[in-house]
């Protein structure tokens, strides 16, 4: 088990408020900002720079896929005309023009799904490898760190999003019977070259998930600890453990949280404190929730609790419905009574 002192605590608890005080001010900056990637005090070491350019090029794309997943209409009106009246060929027809272009769209989604799995284990790669410890690492590779936490922001952003917008499934059910049913007919399916039945299949894994992205980083987690077998997991976990005592504290500290002018920079706080454990509690086995956990987890719920309760009703149910051992019976009470 790492231990870590006070001063570095303080000293990434600094290092991070910087940041995101930095964050929230690149949002008015006029020249060529990509929301949320850019940051001025975030450049990387030469050692750091490949996998940060990586893991850039992919966050680069994230606030187009929020836009894109923002502006998601869906095509019930079409396909419920085109379920009425099945004889009906106009409708059939206007239904699938509708879907065809949703589906397209929903496979950029998953597809940028698999990049940041790779930007993820990419990032966990040299946040966790020896000699240095994670708080170490925490401290050295500050621009990795950040990436890691935007890609948590971007993710739990992402999973908000598609969890109020029930179209998404009933479209894709909904191309997936069609294509089925005029595969049987022997029609010319142009799509199927986009979106093979391969490709729909995993795609329809991906969005039966109520948090997809969410879903993806924790099994992009879970598959980094067990393909690295020679890795102590202590090396992954007290990084996760780590990242999240620094944003609780950074939230339930005024010296801290009044730097904060903007409601979206406590939101993107609580995004990645809220990632993390859920990473975290998908990794290690006896779970985030447990007595012995590193995370304060009473701590960590307690902070969220304390914000309006429509900024947090998203995350709040992320721990109670993508984590893994909160029902176990090693939780404690007082912690399942607070997420109830």
């Amino acid at each position: 088990m790492f231990l870590y002192s006070s001063s570095q605590k303080r000293v990434l608890v600094e290092s991070f408020s910087n940041f995101l005080i930095d964050r929230n001010t690149q949002h008015t900056c006029p020249t060529n900002y990509c929301p949320g990637v850019c940051v001025s005090d975030a450049q990387p070491t030469e050692m750091e720079r490949d996998v940060w350019n990586q893991v850039n090029s992919v966050l680069q794309d994230s606030e187009s896929i929020l836009l894109g997943l923002q502006a998601y209409k869906g095509a019930g009106q079409e396909i419920r005309d085109a379920i009425q009246n099945p004889n009906d060929f106009m409708q059939q027809e206007r239904a699938w023009n509708s879907v065809c272009p949703l589906v397209i769209k929903l496979k950029k989604f998953y597809s940028f799904s698999l990049r940041l799995e790779e930007a993820l284990q990419s990032l966990l790669e040299c946040l966790t490898c020896p000699p240095f410890t994670p708080t170490q690492h925490l401290e050295r590779e500050q621009a990795l760190a950040k990436q890691f936490a935007e890609i948590l922001h971007f993710t739990l952003r992402f999973d908000e999003l598609k969890m109020r917008i029930p179209a998404i499934q009933n479209d894709f059910s909904y191309y997936r019977r069609t294509i089925s049913r005029n595969r049987i007919n022997n029609m010319n399916l142009d799509i199927e070259s986009e979106v093979n039945n391969e490709m729909a299949n995993r795609m329809s894994l991906f969005y039966a998930e109520a948090t997809p992205m969410l879903k993806t980083l924790s099994n992009a987690t879970t598959n980094f600890v067990t393909e690295n077998k020679t890795l102590p997991l202590e090396n992954t976990t007290d990084c996760l453990s780590t990242m999240a005592s620094v944003c609780k504290v950074m939230l339930e500290t005024p010296e801290y949280s009044s730097r904060f002018s903007s409601e979206d920079t406590l939101l993107f706080c609580m995004r990645v404190m809220v990632g993390v454990i859920i990473l975290y509690d998908h990794v290690h086995p006896n779970g985030a929730f447990n007595k012995s956990s590193k995370i304060d987890m009473k701590g960590c719920i307690k902070v969220l609790k304390d914000q309006p309760a429509d900024n947090v009703e998203g995350l709040l149910n992320a721990l109670k419905f993508t984590t893994k051992h909160l029902n176990d019976e090693s939780t404690p009470k007082n912690i399942r009574t607070m997420l109830q």
